[in-house]
């Protein structure tokens, strides 16, 4: 499927949300879902919740359950996504774990752990993904990171390590696959915006800092993130490439 000069939304669109069962994952199912895109959702946890969500929207949504860290897993849900739904044209990569230790308490399986979930689950969807999207002549990669990148958070050395490499990774496939129509982003989102912020000590505390900090004095909400997510994943947006957008309420001015 080409894109058409005033095309606009993403009616006729397939997009693969993954880490999708709860969340920030959800709301961007749900605003592709607006826009007019079949939804199909792959994580590790049980997702039916927010295919009831995205139901209210569009009969066309499907979850699939498997660890996006194991590459057959991987490859049999490309497949069967594309048996279901003929192609797929978005791929919004949300799978992550986060977790608080001081550097020097931070066990080396700790750090693998980190590396494993965020960034071998990225280059195995977003490796599964890519000829598919090569033969449509269309391909929109969306990949979540955190603004922790830009702030230096302390306690968080291995997140920060790994959603440092979501934007490395993207700034350099992008380079690779724009001849094919195919734009890589990442969305560095903002602390308040992740899962559950409130039940960590640590990040107790760091909310309380950072929230006056922000140029916009609210919490960051998972619509905020899905809007730009949106955009991003839109034929109109086929100029922006290898970038990485920041949405924390102007914590990180970078």
């Amino acid at each position: 499927m080409q894109i058409h000069r005033f095309e606009e939304g993403l009616h006729g669109r397939v997009a693969l949300i993954t880490g999708a069962a709860i969340g920030n994952g959800r709301a961007f199912c749900e605003r592709l879902a607006e826009e007019g895109a079949a939804i199909a959702i792959a994580d590790i946890a049980d997702a039916s919740e927010t295919v009831a969500a995205v139901r209210q929207i569009t009969d066309r949504v499907c979850a699939y359950r498997g660890d996006l860290t194991v590459p057959h897993t991987v490859h049999s849900i490309v497949e069967q996504v594309v048996r279901d739904f003929g192609r797929i044209d978005v791929l919004v990569h949300n799978v992550g774990v986060y977790e608080e230790e001081p550097f020097e308490l931070l066990s080396f399986e700790q750090w693998q752990r980190m590396l494993h979930v965020c960034l071998d689950s990225l280059f195995l969807t977003t490796q599964a993904v890519l000829p598919i999207m090569k033969r449509q002549s269309f391909g929109r990669i969306v990949a979540l990171s955190s603004d922790t990148i830009w702030l230096g958070t302390p306690y968080l050395v291995h997140y920060v390590t790994a959603k440092s490499g979501i934007v490395g990774f993207v700034r350099s496939l992008a380079a690779e696959v724009g001849q094919y129509g195919i734009t890589v982003n990442a969305v560095t989102v903002g602390l308040t915006a992740t899962q559950d912020p409130s039940d960590r000590p640590l990040n107790r505390a760091l909310l309380k800092d950072i929230l006056p900090q922000q140029c916009i004095h609210r919490a960051d909400e998972p619509h905020d993130i899905a809007n730009v997510v949106a955009f991003l994943a839109m034929p109109a947006a086929s100029i922006i490439t290898g970038q990485a957008i920041n949405v924390d309420g102007g914590v990180a001015r970078h």
